[in-house]
């Protein structure tokens, strides 16, 4: 069984696809089939590999077929009429189009099925030499059985042979496709390799993750301090990010079936947002309160009693909102369950961390941003007995 490609149209299986080249050496096929099973054989024993195999050999059984051409002189024959009655008898000739009854048909002159249908039928087939007779063509022709590819296919312009395989269970797909490097650094000279498929876009894409969580929080970041017109501000709210992908980690390690892949990633770039939904919660009415004066632990703790019902009502909403993902069964489920387990863990740790991390950074921040010389100006604003 050969599982498709995860992405339709990239390569012909799913796993990695590894294309070995025969580039500057001059050896006949059947070397570079040994070279090629010796590879695998290699990588078979990897820890990182499971199932790599390959769909090339050198063993199709066919039949070589030789013409005596000095027999051919010696009867009259001629070459290419030699040739085109095998071609025709064994293969077929376009005749030209008759057309009947109204349709065009295309004509094809070849020996009828049961004539045609074993190499010995070539015995029974007869050529005309110059002086009119018919010479039979076992006279002139003798053959052997010999084993030859099936298909030689090339890549990049080299002869090639396509090696597909999956990453073990326990390892990525990026340790597997650095093993098959480890190991095509063994091959003979005059070798070399190239990825194909999904594994060629894997490696051009490279470390492209880290890149897309870096801008996700740089644009959080943007959008925040546009909000709160502060640079300081904004850290309270995104320094609560790392809780929610604490927990989501400690979710995929700790339930064994789980595993960082893409879907896992999906659902952590997902908990950027949903954090910092939590923090935003807190420190945007806690900011208010320390704009119109009031003490900045007051002012924060004020915030954390008014927004906590919001904070749990919203964060249990989409914990159960999830929840049939996590437990989804059937065609997909592991995709379905692997990005909701992910966000399900990320949104626990948040909600029940972060209420109280968050507050304490947004004391901090806030006092090292406003210094002590504004919070009292903010203070001294508010008339006595207002202070709140």
């Amino acid at each position: 069984v050969i599982s498709p490609p995860a992405i339709p149209g990239l390569g012909q299986t799913g796993g990695f696809t590894f294309e070995l080249q025969q580039k500057g050496s001059t050896d006949d096929v059947k070397t570079f089939e040994k070279v090629v099973y010796e590879f695998l054989g290699r990588v078979n024993k990897r820890p990182e590999i499971s199932r790599a195999f390959t769909f090339f050999n050198s063993r199709t059984p066919g039949y070589s077929l030789d013409v005596d051409r000095e027999k051919c002189k010696k009867m009259g024959l001629s070459i290419t009429d030699v040739y085109s009655t095998i071609q025709t008898f064994l293969g077929s000739t376009y005749v030209n189009d008759l057309s009947l009854y109204g349709r065009n048909f295309r004509v094809v002159a070849q020996a009828d099925t049961g004539y045609r249908g074993d190499i010995k039928n070539l015995n029974t087939y007869f050529v005309k030499n110059t002086s009119g007779e018919m010479v039979p063509l076992s006279a002139v022709i003798s053959y052997k059985v010999v084993e030859n590819p099936a298909l030689i296919t090339h890549f990049n312009l080299f002869r090639s042979a396509e090696i597909n395989g999956d990453a073990k269970a326990g390892f990525s797909s990026g340790q597997a496709l650095q093993a098959l490097k480890e190991e095509a650094q063994n091959l003979p000279a005059g070798y070399g390799y190239e990825f194909a498929g999904l594994s060629r876009e894997e490696l051009k894409a490279g470390n492209s993750t880290i890149a897309i969580f870096a801008l996700s929080i740089i644009f959080v970041f943007l959008f925040l301090a546009a909000l709160y017109e502060s640079w300081q501000v904004p850290f309270s709210v995104l320094l609560a990010v790392p809780v929610g992908m604490l927990g989501a980690i400690l979710t995929l390690t700790l339930i064994p079936a789980l595993v960082n892949n893409v879907y896992a990633q999906i659902g952590m770039i997902t908990l950027i947002g949903l954090s910092a939904k939590n923090a935003i919660l807190i420190v945007e009415f806690a900011k208010e309160r320390v704009d119109r004066g009031i003490p900045v632990v007051e002012a924060t703790l004020d915030a954390v009693k008014l927004r906590l019902r919001p904070i749990l009502m919203t964060s249990l909403a989409f914990i159960l909102g999830v929840l049939p993902l996590a437990l989804a069964t059937g065609a997909a489920s592991v995709a379905r369950s692997t990005i909701g387990w992910t966000v399900l863990g990320g949104m626990l740790a948040a909600t029940s961390l972060a209420i109280f991390i968050v507050p304490v950074l947004f004391v901090v921040i806030t006092r090292f941003s406003y210094g002590k010389k504004k919070l009292s100006a903010l203070k001294d604003q508010v008339p006595s007995g207002l202070t709140e």
